[in-house]
C-alpha cells in the first residue's frame, strides 16, 4: 500500500449503485472516492461498543473489507453498548460473536474474522496486508508497538477508546499522505466582469456576486474573450483583494481582455506529513473539539497514559468512584504533566470502567469517519490528536462509589458512570421519538443500549409513516433486505427489542403522522404520559408542528439534522430556551423565473427548468384532461378563474383530441415535434426578438454577464442526448395514456428521423420578459378569441365515460420509469442551448429530487450528542448552562458548541413573561369571565378575542352581538361563531388576544389555554 493513503483504484460493485444501497452517499462522496474505498482492507481490534459502532459505519459505507479481531469472551457488561451481541453470546469470543450480525448489513462487504487465542493480543505479524488498522481501548503500549509497525510499512492506522464520559482518537497516515479534496464542498465559479493586464491581474466578478474564494485557493478560466490564454489555463493561484476582486498574479503578456469568462475553483490535493504515535507524544497538536474546554487536551492526553499505566501496574482499571484509584491515576499523570486540571483527571478514573453508548456513538461516528478518510483520501483527516468528553451529562447529585459497584446486570458500564439510582430514572423515563429513520434508528439502538424506558413505568412512543426502501438500508442500520416494503417504526421497534428483551412490549409503535389531523391521537393524554419529545424528522414543517405542540404541553423538546458530514443538535428545554421556532434559517434564494424561463447561466438553471416541462407536459395538462371528463361545468367553474383560458382549453383539445396517440410510434412523433418546438424553435424565437447584437437602452450588448446568447440545436438521432430525450418522452407520453413503451434505439431513430418537421417562421412583436420585476408580457394571440371554437373541439365528456389519462407521480428513486432519464435529457439538451456544461444523471437526480446527501457517520455522531443531552433532561438540569447545542462538519473536521439561546423575556406592567408562559382557565369560563379577570387582575382591557381562524368578539361587532356573546360559554361561543361542532377529542382551546393596559397602550400577553 503506498503512502499516499490512496489505493489502487477499482470499480465500485455496480449492482450496489444500481440497487440504489450508496445512493444518499453517493453525494457524499462522488465516485472516485467510493472507488478508492472499494480497494480497502480495514482491521479493526477490538469488539467492544466502539469498535462495533466503528465497523458498523464502515461496513453499511462500502470498503473493500472489513477484519475484525478479538478473542476475549464476551461479559455481561459488553451488553451495554455492543448492540450485535445477545445475552447468549456471554462467553463466546467477541470477534466470533459480532461477525455474523456485522455481516448482514451489507452483502457487498465480506466481513471476517481474524481469529486468535483469548489472552493473546494484537501483533504486527497480524496486521500485514491491511490498507487501514483501527485499534480500540487498547493499552498505550500497544498503541506504540503496532503503531511504529505502521508507520514504517505505510499502512495507516488510528487509535481510539472510550472511557465513561470521556474519548480519544489518534490518526497517523504516514508522512506523505495526499488528500484529494479537503473540504467536499462543491467547487466555487462565478462570472468575470474585467481581468486587468497588469502584473497583479486583478479579477473582478459581477455585481452582487461574492466569489467566497480564499486566500491560497486555485482558479482555472473558460469562455474568456479577448485574453483567451487563461481558458483551459493551468490552475492559478489567488489572492483575494476583497468579496469581489482577487488577483490571479502577472497577466502582462497575455492579450487584451475584451469580454466574459467564468472562474472555476480548482480543488489541489493536499500532501500531509503525520508523525508516529511515539514521536507526537513528545509535542503533540490537538484538534479541538470544544472552545469551551481549550486547555482540556493537554489534561486529557496525560490522564489517557496515565490510565494505560495504571492498568499495567495493577492489572486492572481503577474502580468507579473510588478515592485511592483515582489519587493513583492523577500522580501518574502529574508524572507526564505538571499542569493538568486534576477534577478532570479524577472523574476519568472514576469513570474508566463505564462504557456508554452515547459516547461510543459520538466517537464511533467520528473515527469512523477517519477510516473513510484513509480509505478514500476525501475530506481533511484529523491532525493528530483528538479528546472529547461530555462532563456536563453527570447528574447534578453524583453518585456514590457504592452506587457505581457492578451489579451483574447488562447496564453496569451505565452504572458505573450514573450510579443505580440515576439506571432507575433512565430506565422510568418516558419518550415520544418522531421518525424512525437514519437518525430514528440510532437513537433507538442508543436508547435500547441505555436501557431507556426499559423499568415498570418506562414507554416509548416511535411514529413514522413511511415504509423500507432500498436506500435506506445504507444507513437506517436497524433494516434488512428481508423487511423492504415493511413500516419503519414496527421493524425498528422489533429490531431493539431483540436488541435489549427488557423493552419487549416497551415499544408502542405507530404509522400517524403528526400533524393538525392526528392530534386526536396524540393528545392531552399522550402529552401527559410522556417526560419529552426527540425529532428525527426529515423537514421543516413537522419539526415547527412538534416545537409549538412541545411549547403548549411544556416537554422538553431533542431536535438533530444532518446534511452529508454535517450535523446539529438542540435542544428545548421549557422555561430555560427559545424554541426550535424561535429562530430560523433564512429562506434560500431562489432563481428569478426570467432566468430559468429565459436567461439560464448554471446547470441547476436547467435542471429547473426541465422539471417544470416535466410537470408541464405529463403531470398538469393529464390532470387537467381528466377533470374536464369527471367535473361538472369544469370549463366553466375552474377556467374562468385561471385567467389563461384559451391556453388550458387549448392544452386539452389537445390532449384528449388532436394529438391523442393510438399506438407507441405516434407518441415517438410527438417526441420529436416536442423536442423541435423546445431546443429550436422556441430558441429561434427567442433569438428573433433579441438578436445576439441586441443593446440594451444605454448601449450596452444585451447577451453580457449573466446572459448567455443560445444557439438552436439541430436534431441529430445519432447524438446519445438527443436521443435519449426521445426515448424518455415518448415512454412518458405513452404512460399518459396507457400504451406499451419500448427502449430499442433504432426503432427511435428510424421513426424520429422520418417525422416531417413543420417550418418554423419567428412571429413578430413577441416580446419577453428580461426581469421577474416586469409585467408578464401579454403575447399576440395570447387573449381568449377563439375561445368558443376551441370549446367546440371538446369531445362530450359523456362520449368519453370512464376515459381516464394516467398523470405521471414523479418518483426520483425507480430507474425504470423515465422519470429522471427525461429530466437529465431535457436539461443537458437545454444546457446545450445555452453552452453550459451538462450535468450527469446523478448530479441532475439529487438536484431535481431535492435528495439530501447522508452518511451513516455523521448520522451516529449526531445523534450520540443527542444522547448525552438525554441524560440531563432525565436530570432535570435546570441551569441553561447545562446544556449545549452542537454544530458538527466531520469533513473538516469542525467540532461547535454554545448555549442554548434563553428564552426571550417580554414584559407586561411588571409581570415578565416568555413563550414558556399562558393563561389558564378551567371549567370552560364565559368570554365575559376571561374580560374581567384581565381587568380585575392585571388591569389590561382585552380589545379583541380570537381562537384559530375565528374573530369571537372584539368592541366592534355591535352591542347586539356583544351582548350575544360575552355570556356565552367558550365552548359554546366557538361553536356559534366558526359554526362547527367542536371534535370530541378536543380538551382544550388556545386563544389569543389583544389587550391594553391603562394607558390605552397595546401590551403583548401570553396566550390563554381555555380547558372545556
Amino acid at each position: 500500500m503506498a503512502s499516499t493513503g490512496i489505493a489502487n483504484q477499482m470499480d465500485i460493485d455496480e449492482a450496489a449503485i444500481d440497487e440504489g444501497l450508496y445512493s444518499r452517499q453517493l453525494y457524499v462522496l462522488g465516485h472516485e472516492a467510493m472507488k478508492r474505498m472499494a480497494a480497502s482492507n480495514v482491521l479493526i481490534v477490538g469488539m467492544q461498543g466502539l469498535g462495533v459502532e466503528i465497523a458498523k459505519n464502515i461496513v453499511l459505507a462500502g470498503v473493500k473489507s472489513v477484519t475484525i479481531y478479538d478473542p476475549e469472551p464476551v461479559t455481561v457488561q459488553d451488553l451495554s453498548t455492543q448492540f450485535f451481541l445477545r445475552a447468549e453470546d456471554v462467553g463466546k469470543p467477541r470477534a466470533a460473536a459480532t461477525l455474523p450480525r456485522l455481516a448482514e448489513l451489507n452483502t457487498y462487504v465480506p466481513v471476517r474474522d481474524l481469529g486468535g487465542k483469548q489472552g493473546e493480543g494484537i501483533t504486527p505479524d497480524l496486521v500485514k496486508g491491511f490498507h487501514v488498522v483501527v485499534l480500540c481501548n487498547a493499552s498505550y503500549n500497544k498503541q506504540l508497538e503496532i503503531n511504529d509497525w505502521t508507520h514504517e510499512n505505510g499502512v495507516l492506522f488510528i487509535a481510539a477508546e472510550t472511557r465513561g464520559l470521556f474519548g480519544s482518537a489518534f490518526n497517523d497516515f504516514g508522512p506523505k499522505f495526499t488528500c484529494v479534496d479537503p473540504t467536499g464542498e462543491q467547487p466555487l465559479s462565478g462570472m468575470i466582469v474585467s481581468i486587468d493586464k497588469d502584473k497583479e491581474g486583478v479579477v473582478t466578478c459581477l455585481d452582487e456576486t461574492r466569489h467566497g474564494l480564499e486566500d491560497g485557493d486555485f482558479v482555472t478560466f473558460s469562455e474568456v474573450q479577448g485574453m483567451t490564454e487563461l481558458n483551459g489555463c493551468e490552475p492559478r493561484k489567488i489572492s483575494v483583494k476583497g468579496p469581489y476582486t482577487f488577483s490571479i498574479g502577472d497577466t502582462s503578456d497575455l492579450s487584451d481582455y475584451k469580454t466574459g469568462g467564468i472562474f472555476t475553483q480548482v480543488k489541489m490535493p493536499k500532501i500531509l506529513d503525520f508523525k508516529s504515535l511515539r514521536e507526537s507524544s513528545k509535542s503533540p497538536e490537538y484538534f479541538i473539539t470544544d472552545f469551551a474546554k481549550f486547555d482540556r487536551p493537554v489534561t486529557l492526553h496525560a490522564g489517557f497514559r496515565a490510565l494505560s499505566t495504571f492498568v499495567e501496574q495493577k492489572g486492572r482499571l481503577p474502580r468507579a468512584r473510588n478515592e485511592e484509584d483515582a489519587v493513583a491515576v492523577v500522580a501518574l499523570a502529574k508524572e507526564l504533566e505538571q499542569e493538568i486540571d486534576e477534577k478532570v483527571i479524577k472523574e476519568l478514573s472514576y469513570q474508566a470502567t463505564g462504557d456508554l453508548s452515547p459516547m461510543n456513538a459520538v466517537m464511533g461516528g467520528f473515527v469512523a469517519q477517519e477510516v473513510l478518510k484513509a480509505c478514500s483520501a476525501k475530506f481533511n483527516p484529523t491532525f493528530q490528536h483528538m479528546y472529547f468528553d461530555s462532563l456536563e451529562s453527570l447528574p447534578n447529585e453524583l453518585p456514590s462509589e457504592e452506587d457505581c459497584k457492578p451489579i451483574g446486570s447488562r447496564y453496569d458500564g451505565q452504572v458505573a458512570v450514573f450510579g443505580k439510582a440515576f439506571q432507575e430514572k433512565i430506565a422510568n423515563h418516558r419518550q415520544f421519538l418522531v421518525g424512525s429513520g437514519a437518525i430514528g434508528c440510532e437513537m433507538l439502538k442508543n436508547w435500547s443500549l441505555m436501557g431507556l424506558a426499559s423499568g415498570p413505568k418506562g414507554i416509548i412512543h416511535v411514529t413514522d409513516l413511511d415504509t423500507i426502501e432500498k436506500s435506506n438500508l445504507n444507513r437506517q442500520f436497524l433494516f434488512r433486505a428481508k423487511d423492504l416494503g415493511k413500516f419503519k417504526a414496527e421493524v425498528a421497534a422489533v429490531a431493539v427489542a431483540e436488541m435489549n428483551p427488557d423493552l419487549s412490549g416497551k415499544i408502542l409503535a405507530k404509522q400517524e403522522p403528526v400533524g393538525a389531523t392526528t392530534e386526536n391521537v396524540y393528545d392531552d393524554a399522550f402529552f401527559d404520559g410522556i417526560d419529552g419529545v426527540t425529532n428525527a424528522l426529515d423537514n421543516v414543517k413537522a419539526r415547527l408542528y412538534m416545537d409549538q405542540r412541545c411549547v403548549f404541553y411544556r416537554k422538553p423538546l431533542l431536535d438533530s439534522g444532518t446534511l452529508g458530514t454535517k450535523g446539529n443538535a438542540q435542544v428545548v428545554i421549557p422555561d430555560l430556551t427559545e424554541s426550535y421556532g424561535s429562530s430560523q434559517d433564512p429562506p434560500e434564494k431562489e432563481t428569478p423565473s426570467c432566468t430559468i424561463k429565459n436567461f439560464p447561466n448554471a446547470i441547476n438553471h436547467t435542471i429547473e427548468w426541465s422539471r417544470t416541462q416535466f410537470d408541464n407536459l405529463f403531470v398538469k395538462p393529464v390532470q387537467a384532461a381528466n377533470a374536464y371528463l369527471s367535473e361538472p361545468n369544469y370549463l366553466e367553474n375552474t377556467l374562468k378563474y385561471s385567467g389563461q383560458q384559451k391556453e388550458q382549453i387549448e392544452q386539452i383539445v389537445s390532449y384528449l383530441v388532436t394529438n391523442k396517440p393510438l399506438t407507441f410510434e405516434e407518441c415517438i412523433v410527438w417526441a420529436r415535434l416536442q423536442f423541435e418546438r423546445d431546443y429550436n424553435n422556441d430558441i429561434r424565437q427567442l433569438l428573433f426578438s433579441l438578436p445576439k447584437d441586441a443593446v440594451t437602452s444605454t448601449g450596452q450588448p444585451f447577451w453580457s454577464g449573466p446572459k448567455r446568447a443560445p444557439d438552436p440545436l439541430t436534431f441529430n438521432s445519432n447524438d446519445p442526448t438527443h436521443l435519449a430525450y426521445i426515448i424518455a418522452a415518448a415512454n412518458l407520453h405513452a404512460f399518459n395514456y396507457g400504451l406499451r413503451g419500448d427502449t430499442n434505439p433504432a426503432i427511435f431513430r428510424k421513426i424520429a428521423d422520418s417525422v416531417i418537421v413543420p417550418e418554423f417562421t419567428p412571429k413578430s412583436g413577441v416580446k419577453v420578459q428580461i426581469s421577474d420585476s416586469d409585467p408578464v408580457p401579454q403575447n399576440a394571440g395570447g387573449d381568449d378569441s377563439g375561445v368558443d371554437d376551441l370549446t367546440s373541439a371538446l369531445p362530450a365528456p359523456s362520449s368519453l365515460a370512464g376515459y381516464r389519462l394516467n398523470p405521471c407521480e414523479f418518483e426520483k428513486d425507480d430507474d425504470t420509469n423515465h422519470h429522471i432519464d427525461f429530466i437529465t435529457a431535457a436539461s443537458n439538451l437545454r444546457a446545450m442551448n445555452y453552452n453550459i456544461n451538462p450535468a450527469d444523471r446523478h448530479t441532475t437526480k439529487q438536484i431535481a429530487g431535492k435528495i439530501i446527501p447522508a452518511i451513516a457517520t455523521t448520522t451516529s455522531l449526531v445523534t450520540g450528542l443527542v444522547c448525552l443531552e438525554l441524560y440531563k433532561i432525565i436530570d432535570g438540569k435546570k441551569k441553561l448552562e447545562d446544556y449545549k447545542n452542537g454544530f458538527v462538519n466531520i469533513a473538516l473536521p469542525f467540532f461547535g458548541f454554545s448555549e442554548p439561546v434563553a428564552a426571550k423575556k417580554s414584559k407586561y406592567g411588571n409581570v415578565e413573561w416568555t413563550l414558556w408562559d399562558r393563561f389558564e382557565f378551567k371549567n370552560n369560563p364565559t368570554l365575559q369571565e376571561v374580560v374581567d379577570y384581565f381587568q380585575k387582575e392585571h388591569n389590561l382591557t382585552i380589545s379583541m378575542v380570537s381562537q384559530g381562524v375565528s374573530m369571537l368578539w372584539n368592541p366592534w361587532i355591535g352591542k347586539k352581538k356583544s351582548d350575544e356573546r360575552l355570556p356565552m360559554k367558550f365552548s359554546h361561543l366557538v361553536e356559534h361563531v366558526s359554526k362547527k361542532p367542536i371534535p370530541p377529542h378536543v380538551k382544550h382551546l388556545i386563544v389569543e388576544v389583544m389587550v391594553t393596559d391603562e394607558n390605552d397602550e397595546d401590551v403583548e400577553v401570553p396566550f390563554i389555554v381555555v380547558r372545556i
